[in-house]
């Protein structure tokens, strides 16, 4: 038996004892944040909204925002000033949730993104081997502030991390069809899935595109199903609203929020419109995904963690949780760092170490100002694509390159 392969979860060691230390841990926080005043603030809350107009048989009218907002305030007490603005199938999967009182649905949804995370965490471990160390390993992703707001938040942001993450280990096994199936459904999460899967169509790999896009087709066809053609127009024109009005606070104020759109709207929002805004944006993120298809190179893991990075760039509608899916990216970059030289790895590991730490993303919500890691997403981009073409080309032959599709 190889003794340098990571073991995590399959043997009685300290590793194995830390994840259940982590999983005790991470479910006490979850009954403690479902007890809590503030529950009914969290972004659940909405998907509970969402869940129950479903649930009640009225799903052609999911995204009445008048229908929303009179639901909303009559099941919570303070309730958050956001609306339910996911996919139509999101509310149709958790529909059996609404079933139940709010704090109990919230602690079963909480509860699921743990096994959820868990699960990641061990089946990743063969994919991810920096650090060597399982309780590093496992320290380094309970204090990535993002999976944590993702779980208090009852979001799908994990469920989002979990498809990249099989996109990873299935592309590792040369196996892409199956990598884009899985990865599909990142759509619960579709401003970052697609530009992600744009760089793979831009490379021409045809498999993985050819399985998200079945994923996408069922998704979509469940959703025309369950809320009809109308309902789908009334989702398009949210969307719509969303993207006409970046300063409202009950769509999320695109100052908040960590990608080209809001760095740009912080930019220069007093000299463009709505219209110019988009314009802009889309030339910007175009281009930011055909560089990182042109510079992808066969040491496709730091190529990977670009894209992953990239995706969730062009991605316009973004918060602290969303960065969940960079955890995998900052793995595979730190892993390759020890095959390049000093001024590099001391960059990528500056960058590395700003996004893990623990308080600096909610300081950048305090402020109003979490636009501003955009930068430090840009810069992670770069420097992923340079690692990728600074590794030896003895060391990259030795690893399995992605299958062309």
């Amino acid at each position: 038996m190889d003794n340098s392969v990571p073991r995590l979860g399959t043997a009685f060691n300290d590793g194995t004892l830390a994840l259940i230390a982590v999983a005790i841990a991470l479910v006490g926080f979850a009954a403690w944040a479902a007890r809590g005043p503030n529950a009914e603030k969290t972004d659940f809350a909405l998907t509970y909204v969402g869940a129950h107009i479903v649930h009640q048989g009225q799903g052609r009218h999911l995204y009445d925002m008048g229908l929303q907002v009179k639901l909303r305030d009559s099941i919570f007490h303070n309730p958050s000033p956001l609306y339910f603005e996911h996919p139509p199938f999101e509310a149709l999967a958790l529909a059996p949730l609404a079933a139940l009182p709010f704090r109990t649905a919230y602690l079963v949804w909480c509860s699921l993104n743990i096994v959820v995370l868990l699960g990641v965490i061990v089946w990743s471990r063969s994919s991810l081997l920096w650090p060597s160390d399982d309780i590093g390993y496992l320290f380094l992703w309970l204090i990535f502030a993002p999976v944590l707001v993702a779980i208090y938040q009852g979001q799908s942001s994990i469920m989002v991390l979990a498809a990249y993450a099989a996109a990873v280990v299935f592309l590792k096994a040369n196996r892409p069809s199956v990598a884009g199936v899985l990865f599909g459904l990142a759509l619960l999460k579709f401003q970052f899935a697609i530009p992600f899967t744009i760089v793979f169509l831009l490379r021409r790999q045809w498999k993985f595109v050819a399985g998200f896009s079945l994923t996408g087709t069922l998704l979509g066809l469940c959703s025309l199903i369950g809320i009809g053609w109308q309902g789908v127009a009334d989702y398009v024109w949210l969307l719509s609203q969303i993207g006409k009005n970046p300063q409202n606070i009950s769509y999320g104020s695109a100052v908040d929020m960590p990608t080209l759109h809001g760095l740009v709207f912080a930019i220069a929002s007093h000299a463009l419109n709505s219209t110019g805004l988009g314009l802009i944006v889309a030339m910007l993120s175009i281009g930011l995904l055909a560089w990182v298809a042109w510079k992808w190179n066969d040491y496709w893991e730091a190529s990977f963690a670009a894209a992953v990075a990239a995706s969730l760039l062009c991605g316009s509608h973004m918060f602290t949780h969303d960065f969940s899916p960079l955890g995998i990216a900052m793995f595979l970059a730190a892993g390759s760092l020890k095959f390049v030289g000093p001024p590099l790895r001391i960059a990528t590991g500056v960058i590395l170490a700003v996004f893990w730490t623990f308080p600096l993303y909610f300081l950048f919500v305090k402020w109003h100002c979490l636009y501003v890691l955009a930068l430090a997403l840009l810069a992670f981009t770069w420097c992923c694509l340079r690692v990728a073409q600074q590794i030896p080309v003895s060391r990259s032959c030795k690893l399995q390159p992605m299958a062309a599709g």
